[in-house]
């Protein structure tokens, strides 16, 4: 799929990666980036050296107009009210990891309705601290202008830029905090945190609310 898509992304959008020294060359790592639209999930991966595994909500999985390239890329499908099938497709990201792979995620759960960065949700701090991954922080910029969310074709010719932030400390915290459901929130936070400044969003302390599936 890189090989087919890479010349495509090169010469219609202007593509332009910041802090790639942030990633690392082996070893299991998880991406935690910002999601604005539902091109980052194109991006990302092909900016890439390595080969990257998301989480992608179910619903993508559903419609054929979606499903044979999250099929063919081999995503993980998460479904939004949790539960058992939620806990498998976790422990199928974790054993991505396990594998020393690389695992994107979006760690609002959703995208933005609004542009702004909502409150992350700690499953991504929870793999982190269980598998002993680098948590890696991501912000990615101008894809809301390529795909604005309900726009079915990318605009050509736009600007994309993807910032790789400097990994987190994630067991250092951990080992600090009183139980993990503190240390995960704790991890959160601080990666919403360094989201925000790779991106410059405005930060909303309370959960993105899901749009119906």
């Amino acid at each position: 799929m890189k090989l087919l898509l890479s010349p495509v992304l090169y010469t219609l959008w202007r593509v332009r990666v910041e802090g790639g020294e942030n990633l690392p060359s082996s070893g299991p790592v998880i991406l935690a980036a910002n999601h604005r639209s539902f091109c980052d999930s194109l991006f990302l991966p092909l900016v890439m050296r390595r080969q990257v595994t998301f989480v992608a909500k179910s619903e993508y999985f559903d419609s054929w107009r979606t499903a044979w390239f999250f099929r063919a890329a081999g995503q993980i499908p998460m479904k939004r009210e949790g539960g058992s099938a939620s806990a498998r497709a976790l422990a199928s990201a974790a054993e991505v990891l396990a594998a020393g792979g690389v695992l994107g995620i979006y760690p609002e759960g959703t995208r933005s309705p609004d542009g702004r960065l909502y409150r992350g949700r700690t499953g991504v701090a929870r793999l982190a601290m269980s598998t002993g991954a680098t948590l890696v922080p991501v912000g990615i910029e101008g894809t809301a202008e390529v795909q604005p969310v309900g726009a079915r074709l990318m605009r050509p010719f736009r600007t994309v830029t993807i910032r790789f932030g400097r990994p987190l400390e994630v067991s250092a915290r951990a080992e600090t905090a009183m139980s993990d459901a503190l240390a995960a929130r704790e991890i959160t936070d601080e990666l919403m945190y360094e989201i925000r400044e790779l991106t410059g969003q405005d930060y909303v302390d309370r959960y993105a609310k899901q749009p119906p599936a």
